[in-house]
């Protein structure tokens, strides 16, 4: 039994055009799904007839249009750099982080910055009021990280965390920076306040 040549492989005469080459290994290779060892053989038969038209090109017998891609496996490729392997976070911090847009960073960051001011500005001695502006940013925290992922115990937990922290936080550095401070008419609760008014904006609009 004589081996077809590619053209034959392809059902195609020798003098078919490049556009009727490509048109028949994509209907036959349609008509093959399911068998690789035939698709194999028909991408084979393809690539022979455009290394041969290469070759013709080469020794200026024909033509080739505009577009024809050969082969690569049968061109040599310049070297490449091996790109440089990127460190991933863990996966649950990637869930735990949020990429807000400015909308999402800027209405949170003006309301927080809005009880801020009113424990800032507010005559020393007002502990209810500090109070207040405390509870209404603890429910600014869990509204935001609730409208996010509409998971209410984790708003509620990471609304937790940012209030802890930002209690011992101003505690920490109202202790520290007291004495540069001691003529600025702000007491510890105000200090402790802003501070944790921060934290929660910051675990509002970059946590989730």
């Amino acid at each position: 039994m004589s081996v077809q040549n590619p053209y034959e492989q392809l059902g195609l005469t020798e003098d078919a055009s490049f556009d009727e080459i490509k048109a028949a290994r994509d209907r036959l290779l349609a008509e093959s799904l399911g068998d690789r060892q035939r698709q194999e053989m028909l991408e084979t038969a393809y690539d022979a007839i455009l290394m041969e038209r290469l070759r013709m090109r080469q020794e200026g017998k024909i033509k080739v249009p505009e577009g024809v891609r050969f082969p690569e496996r049968l061109t040599t490729a310049p070297p490449s750099t091996p790109p440089t392997p990127v460190q991933q976070s863990p996966a649950w911090l990637q869930r735990l982080i949020d990429t807000p847009s400015t909308k999402d960073v800027l209405l949170p960051a003006g309301l927080f910055g809005s009880l801020g001011a009113l424990s800032i500005f507010l005559p020393p001695g007002n502990s209810s009021i500090l109070q207040l502006t405390l509870a209404l940013g603890i429910g600014l925290s869990l509204y935001f990280l609730n409208r996010k992922e509409n998971l209410f115990g984790r708003a509620i937990l990471l609304t937790l965390f940012g209030l802890l922290v930002g209690l011992l936080l101003g505690g920490l550095f109202y202790s520290l920076l007291s004495t540069p401070i001691a003529s600025i008419p702000l007491k510890d609760e105000q200090f402790i306040t802003l501070v944790t008014l921060i934290l929660l904006w910051l675990v509002s609009s970059f946590l989730r």
